[in-house]
């Protein structure tokens, strides 16, 4: 039996009306979802205000309310708890309810704007490897060890988050790693977790639509590190000017990995080709089968996070070599008729560029790189021209299409995209919005040692337009037309 008392722990409060004894079955932010001795937990949202629906929680069953302003009716029966923010609330009292899951286990945060996905599943992979239960919570799916759970969101909501970390529990798992959004960090998801360490990727255009502001951007994620414990580590990419801003408040033991700049953890790489990467860390050589400095900079983490939690060199350094690429993330395949064929989540300005100058870095022939490209409804428009411009200075022929429309007009974003075009561009650049027809046509104009990039939209298997999802697959599109023309 739980009890509303025992869920309040740590919670701020501003004032109590009723009984705090009192049993409760379930915690909702959904009025939808409430039902008999539940919790309703009202979050003035960024659409939506919980505070609005209070009395219908209570017409359902809700025994309790914690809102930040009182409701006018008063119902006898019901407590009501005002407390200063609903959000923060919501994340402490989760972790309550389901006993504090991530106090049990080692839990580590990724955030930064690109390589988080990839360097948490590495991290999975590798502890996975080492024969350890292992949990992951990424954009591409959570992980309850062999157990595969769909991703909604980059970091789950509150509720969603503390029974993910619960079920862990249950399983046995030793080691969980999380990918840590600007907005999971802004909207307090992050809050009632114990963290073991923290590691801060990059930083660069994303987002801005909810942000407003770069500076807002980087303050959110900077947030996560402030609030570390002294007991963890926070270990930053040197190479980023933002790194050092990350660790000005920190309470954690701090440490840096680099490829440019002198480092607690430094890479230089040795060889870089589509056959993977040969580098040293630390003066120690290994091979790798991911390709493109960007992974250098994604498997430097991972070594130094396996290092500081306790992995002996030469074992970590061959389970990196083992460590197999996360779907969707400079993704290739070689065709009968030697067409490469590369598909990527690169949707940010800074991602793109990483991938292009890692296939322009590692072409070896005259061979054209074809990009196919687009961005997404209802994001960021200030990135649109950026990474129209930058597709069409690192590529011979690009192909603007849709991404994930989503409610916007296609041909909106399409033309943002195409402002973003230097006049002496215009002239390898086509719009076809149909993405499928938009590989369709890189493949016909791809030769023999050709190397197309399919970007944006990476792992996903759908395509959003006006709210309805549609199977669509990227890799699986492009296999076929590769395959259909040899």
């Amino acid at each position: 039996m739980i009890y509303l008392s025992d869920i309040l722990y740590k919670v701020a409060i501003e004032s109590v009306v009723g009984a705090t004894k009192v049993s409760v079955n379930h915690l909702h932010f959904d009025s939808r979802k409430i039902g008999l001795n539940d919790v309703f937990i009202a979050i003035n949202g960024v659409s939506v205000n919980g505070h609005n629906y209070i009395e219908k929680a209570v017409a359902l069953g809700a025994i309790a309310i914690i809102c930040e302003k009182l409701p006018e009716n008063i119902i006898n029966g019901v407590t009501y708890i005002q407390v200063q923010d609903s959000q923060s609330a919501l994340s402490i009292i989760a972790a309550n309810y389901h006993n504090n899951p991530s106090q049990k286990l080692k839990l580590i945060g990724v955030t930064g704007t690109n390589g988080k996905t990839t360097v948490s599943s590495l991290l999975f992979q590798l502890f996975k490897d080492a024969g350890y239960k292992v949990g992951l919570l990424s954009t591409v799916k959570v992980c309850i060890h062999n157990t595969v759970i769909p991703a909604t969101h980059t970091t789950p909501d509150a509720l969603q988050l503390q029974k993910h970390l619960a079920d862990m529990i249950q399983a046995g798992v030793s080691f969980c790693f999380m990918e840590v959004s600007s907005h999971g960090i802004h909207q307090k998801r992050t809050l009632g977790l114990d963290f073991d360490g923290g590691i801060f990727t990059n930083l660069s255009h994303d987002h801005l639509d909810y942000h407003k502001s770069f500076a807002e951007y980087r303050n959110v994620k900077k947030e996560f590190f402030d609030m570390l414990p002294k007991t963890a580590f926070a270990l930053i990419n040197n190479d980023d000017k933002n790194g050092a801003f990350m660790l000005q408040n920190t309470k954690a033991k701090q440490y840096t990995y680099a490829l440019k700049t002198f480092a607690d953890y430094k890479t230089t790489v040795l060889e870089n080709s589509f056959d993977g990467l040969l580098f040293k860390i630390n003066g120690q050589e290994v091979w790798s089968k991911l390709i493109g400095y960007f992974n250098a900079y994604n498997l430097t983490a991972v070594y130094a996070c396996a290092e500081l939690m306790g992995f002996e060199t030469l074992e970590t350094l061959q389970l990196i070599s083992n460590l197999n690429n996360v779907d969707g993330r400079f993704e290739y395949i070689v065709s009968p008729t030697k067409v490469t064929a590369v598909v990527d989540f690169a949707h940010t300005p800074d991602a793109l560029k990483n991938v292009l100058e890692t296939i322009n870095a590692i072409r070896t022939h005259n061979e054209k790189v074809i990009t196919v490209v687009g961005c997404g409804g209802d994001r960021d428009k200030d990135k649109r021209p950026k990474m129209a411009a930058i597709a069409t200075q690192l590529s011979d022929q690009v192909i603007f299409t849709t991404d994930n429309p989503r409610f916007e007009d296609p041909d909106v974003i399409l033309n943002a995209m195409e402002n973003g075009v230097e006049p002496l561009h215009f002239k390898k650049t086509l719009t076809i919005a149909d993405r499928e027809q938009a590989i369709k046509t890189a493949v016909k104009m791809a030769n023999a040692k050709d190397i197309i990039l399919i970007a944006g939209k990476g792992h996903e298997n759908y395509q959003e337009v006006n709210g309805i999802k549609t199977p669509f697959n990227d890799f699986e599109t492009v296999t076929n037309y590769l395959n259909l023309l040899s």
